[in-house]
């Protein structure tokens, strides 16, 4: 698929409410347990079930530092995620591309979803980006590939999505339908995850669609 067959599928699938209806939606939370999914956690006494529950087909992330990752790694595909803070607006992030998941962080890239910059890209673990370009003082420890246009994220309580498009590493960051960002990675399929640090947000409707 070259670039202009691959923005011409996002198009497509961008005509469509949410994006995803004309195709083939495979859910990777089935809306009742976290089964099909691994755990990382950092330095807590904190049982898992306290940190990730699910009620009401949401999934409620509040705890220590630690993501959770999908079982399998995937590759060339649409993900949809929603999600909200329902009292405080504060920090998360999606992951993609995960390499590795190493504890805290994966080497992987962060769909940020901190408060005012989601749609920011997050090298973590020591992964990299063709279009991030190191600082002259040198790389930091969280690089970041800023998002591209005004915030488009919803208030407190209602439920924003991102639709990230991966494709042969390359990823494109739509948030509440606003493109967000473009970056491209040597990585061209990974696990998935939904990070947990500290405050409490919610997620629901986690698919993922093959391109």
């Amino acid at each position: 698929m070259n670039k202009m067959t691959f923005l011409l599928t996002i198009a497509s699938f961008l005509c469509f409410a949410n994006g995803l209806k004309a195709q083939k939606v495979e859910k990777l939370f089935n809306g009742k347990d976290l089964s099909g999914w691994n755990f990382v956690v950092d330095k807590s006494s904190e049982p898992l079930d306290k940190i990730f529950t699910v009620r009401d087909s949401v999934i409620h992330i509040k705890g220590t530092l630690g993501y959770m990752y999908t079982e399998k790694k995937h590759g060339n595909y649409v993900l949809h995620v929603e999600w909200r803070w329902p009292s405080e607006a504060t920090n998360s992030g999606i992951f993609v591309l995960i390499e590795d998941p190493k504890n805290p962080f994966p080497n992987g890239i962060e769909c940020q979803l901190s408060a005012g910059n989601a749609g920011d890209l997050v090298l973590l673990g020591g992964s990299n980006l063709e279009e991030y370009k190191a600082p002259p003082e040198g790389r930091p420890a969280f690089p970041v590939l800023k998002k591209t246009n005004p915030s488009s994220e919803k208030p407190v309580g209602e439920w924003n999505h991102a639709n990230i498009f991966v494709h042969d590493g390359v990823i494109n960051v739509f948030i509440n339908g606003v493109h967000q960002n473009t970056a491209t990675s040597k990585v061209k399929s990974g696990h998935i995850g939904l990070q947990s640090e500290g405050k409490d947000i919610q997620f629901r409707n986690v698919t993922i669609t093959d391109l």
